[in-house]
């Protein structure tokens, strides 16, 4: 079944790919890395990474690149492979939030039941 709005001819995506169904596995790009331009489009690029490297002129996660070129992930992740190899994008995971010392929500627990 297909979905609305979206192209996912098996032929079109084996072109923009160039025939590859995986990334490779020194792959930087999950789901929530955020990606960034290093430089402009340039004439002659493939559409689709001239599109990724003006939707990142600021950060943006892999899966909102994904869902503004309306193309799966996993196609995505391909695409971005090729940039960064080339130098064009670079990849940055999200900080991690650190967890609160439990002895401290214990206390500021105790202070709200005090209240």
């Amino acid at each position: 079944m297909s979905r609305p709005g979206r192209d996912d001819a098996p032929d079109r995506l084996y072109t923009l790919t160039g025939g590859r169904s995986r990334s490779g596995p020194d792959n930087p790009f999950d789901l929530v890395t955020l990606v960034v331009a290093e430089c402009e489009p340039t004439p002659g690029m493939q559409s689709e990474h001239a599109a990724i490297l003006r939707m990142t002129e600021a950060p943006t996660a892999v899966v909102e690149i994904a869902a503004e070129l309306r193309l799966p992930v996993s196609i995505t992740r391909i695409l971005l492979c090729d940039l960064h190899a080339a130098g064009r994008v670079s990849a940055r995971h999200p900080r991690t939030a650190a967890v609160p010392d439990p002895d401290i929500l214990e206390q500021v627990l105790v202070g709200l039941r005090n209240l």
